[in-house]
């Protein structure tokens, strides 16, 4: 470690005499009145500068002091604001100041004068201490994220496909890119002054980003922010426009993650690997054997690894072996899958339930992408046309997306009586930014019910078609995420009833704008949402209000299992069965006695086989299958 010696020059003034004056003639017995008694002076301590340290230095500085009475001696004191970064000792008129970690200190001295029992002190006299890391790191002080953005490791060169222009990438470091998710987090994430400010030269970026949240847990004992998380560019671009995507077209649910396991099939997309007449996967079907690994009982780590990798292929073109049992059967099949782009058709199984109420329309919706606009619009206005007189809404597996999505289907089920001229939703950031959004830089106003397209696949001002319902019925689970609870929210917030038929849902009353940096595009959750009446607090979910002891805030309605025998939309299905029952009778069939058990597999890290649709803001923090113990 370097040594720096530094001094001060030690003035001191010349005293300014005292004297008295004589008084002219005298009267009888008459003399000079004796002087009075000097005012002990008050010392003043030299102005000391500021100072720059690398950890690890010292500095020693010689302290000044003026003092009118030139034969006093002084005794400095000194204390410092922050004796994790610094420290300091006295020795005599020297102060030896030691920097000791990053950060910030104020040093403090006081000079006492020895005039016995008139000791006089001087006013305090403060300086800054600056201690840096080798890599110029300074707890606690940030420069503007623009400073290092697009500063990049490997540029990326060429026309951006998204932006037509040119890649703005220039040469960097890794710690430029990690300097600049650090003065990005702490100007736009939710929860900045709980981020611990670590060193951007720690580690790679991926790892450092891991670090930009709060370690806070909620009263549970969970993570506060579950919702962090990050992926490749070009990847969130075409899933988030398309709806494209690697894999098989199957979602897969793991309803017991340890031996004995329990992986079935959730849902599967058209046109893909996981329908195509070879393989011809169901809902419900049950994983055995992947690649030859034991799904259900397969105990080790690299057997996990295995089906892992089996369940979620990070490539195109992956082929993987699996062994299958179909609902209602007892022969296994094996089929042979292989990775494909798949395209995701974010609204499936639009159907009329005829009852002897009244028809009741049903829609599964599985994305907030950009193409379920139209989607949405086309399946609404056809329920519009069949004159329903109520609607379920299939959200148990939407993990979220565009919230203005969400906004225009609550729009369109609560019709322009309701909601038209009503607020939706309001987005409050932290507390740097409660006049402008940070991100857009725009004023900071609520948001009315979306009455028209907004561009994304229909038509911008387009009017939306509406079903102008006072009450909804909303399969849920622990898929059902981020907006898909944000249509809940706002659709309370007009005192539009909604029955919640399912589970809890995953509690996340919060959002983010998707930032790219040096081709890979981050989430860091930077707004929290509320509805027309500013309720947002539902971070522990919704939860249908006859559950046992709920989990998050009561709503109307019944706790349902999931049920994987019977297909999406099918009146003797488990939770639109219940749904029907409840409109004829506002009764529920008796509550499973465990719920939540579901744990979905629509993560995002391809690393230990996560799937990767925490962009709509879903995720479960452990592996979706587990070793046994």
């Amino acid at each position: 470690m370097m040594s720096k010696t530094g001094a001060i020059a030690l003035l001191v003034l010349l005293p300014v005499a005292l004297g008295t004056t004589g008084c002219g003639g005298g009267g009888s017995g008459g003399g000079s009145e004796p002087p009075p008694t000097p005012t002990n002076a008050k010392p003043a301590v030299q102005a000391i500068a500021d100072q720059a340290l690398t950890i690890g230095d010292v500095v020693t500085l010689t302290i000044s002091v003026n003092d009118a009475d030139a034969s006093d001696t002084h005794t400095l004191s000194a204390t410092v604001s922050n004796e994790a970064a610094v420290t300091v000792a006295l020795d005599g008129m020297e102060l030896t100041v030691t920097g000791n970690d990053s950060g910030v200190a104020t040093v403090t001295v006081t000079a006492t004068d020895s005039s016995g029992s008139g000791n006089a002190a001087s006013d305090p006299a403060t300086f800054d201490v600056t201690v840096a890391s080798e890599s110029g790191w300074i707890r606690s002080q940030f420069e503007e994220a623009s400073v290092f953005q697009h500063a990049c490791a490997v540029p990326r060169t060429g026309i951006d496909p998204d932006s037509g222009f040119a890649y703005t990438d220039r040469q960097g470091t890794t710690r430029d890119e990690n300097n600049w998710l650090r003065s990005w987090s702490d100007h736009s994430y939710l929860w900045y002054d709980e981020i611990v400010d670590t060193d951007p030269d720690c580690c790679d970026t991926p790892t450092y980003f891991e670090l930009m949240k709060t370690t806070e847990t909620t009263p549970s004992g969970a993570e506060k922010d579950r919702f962090h998380f990050s992926m490749d560019t070009e990847e969130w671009n075409a899933l988030a426009q398309s709806g494209v995507s690697a894999g098989y077209g199957a979602r897969f649910v793991v309803l017991a993650p340890r031996p004995p396991r329990d992986i079935r099939v959730a849902y599967t997309q058209p046109n893909s690997p996981a329908t195509h007449p070879d393989v011809a996967f169901m809902r419900g079907t049950k994983i055995l054997e992947i690649d030859g690994v034991d799904a259900i009982n397969g105990p080790s780590r690299a057997e996990v690894n295995v089906l892992n990798a089996g369940l979620f292929p990070s490539e195109l073109g992956e082929d993987h072996e699996f062994t299958v049992q179909d609902p209602g059967s007892s022969v296994p099949r094996t089929v042979t899958l292989r990775s494909a782009s798949i395209t995701s058709d974010p609204v499936q199984h639009v159907r009329v339930i005829d009852t002897d109420a009244g028809p009741v329309g049903y829609l599964l919706f599985l994305d907030h992408i950009a193409t379920a606009e139209k989607r949405l619009v086309d399946s609404i206005a056809e329920l519009a046309d069949a004159e329903i007189e109520d609607l379920v809404l299939d959200i148990r597996y939407n993990g979220g997306g565009y919230t203005i999505i969400a906004n225009q289907v609550a729009y369109m089920i609560a019709g322009a009586s309701a909601a038209q001229g009503h607020v939706f939703s309001e987005l409050r950031f932290n507390d740097k930014h409660t006049t402008f959004n940070p991100v857009t830089g725009e004023v900071l106003r609520p948001s009315l019910f979306r009455t028209t397209g907004v561009g994304l696949s229909v038509a911008q001002g387009e009017p939306l078609p509406t079903l102008g319902l006072d009450r909804v019925f909303v399969l849920t689970g622990p898929g059902t995420c981020s907006a898909s609870e944000a249509i809940i929210n706002g659709l309370r917030g007009i005192d539009v009833e909604v029955i919640l038929i399912g589970e809890t849902t995953c509690g996340k009353p919060h959002g983010f704008y998707p930032e790219d940096n040096c081709g890979t595009t981050y989430f860091t959750v930077q707004f929290e949402i509320v509805n027309g009446t500013g309720f947002g607090d539902y971070a522990g979910g919704f939860t249908p209000d006859n559950a046992p002891s709920p989990d998050g805030v009561p709503v109307p309605g019944c706790v349902v299992g999931d049920d994987f025998d019977h297909a999406f939309g099918d009146p003797r299905e488990a939770r639109v069965n219940a749904a029907l029952g409840y409109r004829s009778h506002t009764t529920c069939p008796e509550p499973p006695t465990t719920t939540g058990n579901n744990i979905l597999a629509t993560v995002d890290s391809l690393e230990g086989g996560l799937l990767r649709s925490k962009m709509h803001g879903l995720t479960i923090p452990q592996d979706v299958v587990a070793p046994s113990g």
